[in-house]
């Protein structure tokens, strides 16, 4: 068995707003191991955006543990908490979430910027990163000079460039039309056979949740195993 590098343990998130309580995740036991990808399917509203903050250490859990490549992320200093994203875990958003006024090239560079590595490093690495996802030619460009399908190639370079143990994607094809979130799919598929990258993705797009390896399916704040195919 692969090792495990995300897991979470009676993982339960509750709001109060007066006296009221709203429980948004109850009791979610979950895991993922090294190089696979999975898929939790849920209603817009049901807690994947939570979820996955909780498991990222964005957010608190009102109950319940997240371990990050063995490591508790909610017992850390905020410092090193934020090392441990910027290190194990990508992330790929519905909306790229580039910035405007660089290139492909300095957005794909950044994370590795904020660890203090050296620009010349930095920027080769970005650029063979790039052309892995097919976009050798467009290093210069701004996002605003690039298609859709292509912003998400950059964000999906981005994640990887750390090398994390995971990826974690909040409805990375919401945004796309059919074909090119079909591209997108194929490219996640190819890059996790190539680099043994985890891939955690939080959906609503069956077609997508049916080409991963698990599912599960977040309802009334549970999380339950689910087989998924494309069109149910």
């Amino acid at each position: 068995m692969s090792k495990v590098v995300m897991q979470a343990c009676g993982l339960s998130k509750v709001y109060h707003d007066g006296d009221t309580e709203l429980q948004i995740l109850d009791d979610i036991d979950m895991e993922l191991r090294a190089g696979e990808q999975v898929a939790i399917i849920g209603s817009s509203g049901s807690g994947k955006s939570t979820l996955l903050n909780m498991l990222s250490g964005l957010d608190t859990p009102t109950e319940g543990t997240v371990s990050v490549v063995d490591q508790n992320p909610f017992a850390l200093s905020e410092k090193k908490r934020a090392a441990l994203r910027n290190r194990q875990l990508g992330f790929v958003y519905q909306f790229h979430h580039l910035l405007p006024e660089f290139s492909a090239l300095e957005n794909v560079a950044m994370p590795l910027l904020m660890g203090e590595k050296s620009i010349r490093n930095v920027k080769d690495q970005a650029a063979e990163l790039l052309a892995e996802v097919g976009l050798s030619d467009r290093l210069k460009h701004k996002p605003g000079q690039l298609s859709g399908g292509e912003r998400q190639r950059v964000a999906i370079a981005r994640a990887l460039i750390n090398d994390p143990a995971c990826v974690l994607m909040d409805e990375p094809t919401g945004n796309l039309d059919q074909q090119t979130a079909q591209s997108v799919q194929q490219l996640m598929r190819r890059l996790n056979e190539v680099r043994g990258t985890a891939f955690l993705v939080v959906t609503h797009d069956l077609a997508l949740a049916a080409r991963m390896d698990r599912g599960y399916l977040l309802e009334a704040g549970k999380l339950t195993t689910r087989t998924v195919e494309a069109g149910t």
